[in-house]
């Protein structure tokens, strides 16, 4: 049997890979692993525990809450709230751990459990083996654990003021209001489908118009968010609206739309926030932290800022982790999870939307000219399967037809050849000033590819 903890928590299909028995196991094992420091300091150990609105989450939830009250766990269930609310919530209510239930950006019919640290913070590789080796040594139905029972069974409230709380929290980390700035929000039919509107107007910007706002448990992500940006492209130019935010199914991840509906892409904001950061003296060691995906012209249009660039491998985890190591206050992907390390313990796409509209408010220009600031280069991305990836680094053939390209590219392009974690493919990606010769040099490199590994 294979690790169940991938890059982001455990995912599967809800109801056959993804069971209640499995939910009711993992949250027993949790409340033992991340539990024992509330017992050693004497207290009952307190959880947060919040979904998204897919349909499956909700005999999910069911089972992870009876998982941690069986185990002596007290519960304060939040209902539907994104990611980054949750996580929130479990540093501003001093729980001993949180849990989320949601597959992101993934179709309705999967679902995920995300366990969350004191704090807020993200499992490191080393706690989610924990949970998992005592999920699999003290099965659900084991005598191998001491049960509690009459007052030590935990307790579960309902926590209906997690909503405002963490609206409160948004608006009260803001550098300036949004009063003047029109914008349409697309919600994906997800965790933040009532927040973020709410979070908008309370700022004081005016909401002309929301997509993906109607939840029903069966259509999240379904045609809507982060993942298709169509529909708020065009609403953005129906509605004459100056700002456009699309987030995911547990948003955690934004992206925006300017007034002509032009896509405004995770590089792109991260450039305009990491120059608003800098002027305010709030970008720590001048340093912003991204990807080795993220956009040459997103590291060309840094060091024109004359700010610090620290690339890391792709994940937001990978980008959390040096920004945790080193300080930094700001990094994220071109997917759209930026990461304000100052307010969020992880990716928050309402908090990322709503800087981008103070931003817009403080300077008084349109969003397309603050996306200015970097000039996208076209990216092409090929991925070539069937092919024996775990060769990729050390085909001296493979490696000479890289070399060829870097020197037909020069100085104003980039490849990048990366290894699927999950699947026997290779990603080609190519950058160059021109899009023509862009596609060329990927397309050549694929073949070698599939020539010299396959």
């Amino acid at each position: 049997m294979g690790r169940l903890f991938g890059t982001d928590g455990v995912r599967g299909v809800a109801n056959e890979t993804l069971t209640a028995e499995l939910a009711l196991g993992l949250s027993v094992a949790a409340a033992h692993v991340l539990g024992e420091a509330g017992a050693f300091d004497g207290h009952r150990p307190v959880a947060v525990v919040g979904r998204d609105p897919r349909a499956s989450g909700e005999f999910l939830e069911a089972a992870v809450i009876a998982g941690l009250a069986s185990a002596g766990v007290d519960v304060l269930r939040v209902g539907v709230l994104p990611t980054p609310a949750v996580a929130y919530l479990t540093g501003a209510l001093g729980a001993d751990f949180g849990v989320m239930l949601s597959a992101s950006h993934n179709a309705m019919p999967d679902n995920g459990i995300k366990f969350l640290a004191r704090g807020g913070h993200k499992l490191d590789d080393r706690i989610e083996d924990a949970i998992e080796a005592h999920y699999r040594t003290y099965s659900v139905g084991s005598d191998e654990w001491k049960r509690p029972t009459g007052a030590d069974v935990g307790r579960v409230r309902e926590y209906t003021e997690g909503f405002d709380k963490y609206v409160a929290h948004l608006i009260g980390v803001l550098p300036n209001r949004l009063d003047g700035i029109r914008v349409v929000i697309d919600g994906a039919h997800g965790a933040a489908a009532y927040v973020a509107p709410e979070a908008f107007a309370r700022a004081g910007a005016e909401v002309v118009h929301t997509l993906g706002a109607e939840p029903t448990g069966l259509n999240i992500n379904e045609g809507v968010g982060s993942t298709h940006l169509d529909r708020l492209r065009t609403a953005m130019r129906e509605h004459r609206a100056d700002l456009g935010i699309a987030l995911d199914g547990d948003a955690d991840r934004c992206l925006a739309a300017d007034a002509d509906g032009d896509e405004v892409d995770g590089d792109q904001i991260i450039a305009i926030l990491a120059v608003a950061m800098k002027e305010a003296g709030t970008l720590r060691s001048n340093t912003v932290v991204a990807t080795v995906m993220s956009n040459l012209g997103f590291k060309l249009a840094m060091e024109r800022e004359g700010i610090d660039l620290v690339e890391t491998a792709v994940g937001d985890r990978y980008v959390l982790e040096a920004m945790k190591a080193h300080g930094f206050a700001l990094g994220g992907e071109q997917s759209g999870h930026v990461i304000l390390l100052d307010h969020a313990t992880t990716g928050d796409g309402t908090l990322t939307g709503l800087m981008l509209g103070a931003r817009l408010a403080a300077t008084k220009q349109p969003l397309a000219d603050l996306a200015a600031v970097m000039t996208r280069l076209p990216q092409v991305l090929i991925n070539v399967k069937g092919v024996d990836k775990s060769r990729v680094k050390t085909s001296e053939e493979l490696a000479a037809a890289v070399a060829e390209a870097e020197a037909e590219l020069g100085s104003t392009g980039r490849v990048l050849l990366r290894s699927s974690g999950t699947e026997p493919l290779v990603r080609v990606m190519v950058e160059a000033a021109d899009e023509v010769q862009s596609k060329a040099v990927a397309e050549r490199l694929a073949e070698a590819v599939r020539t010299y590994l396959g």
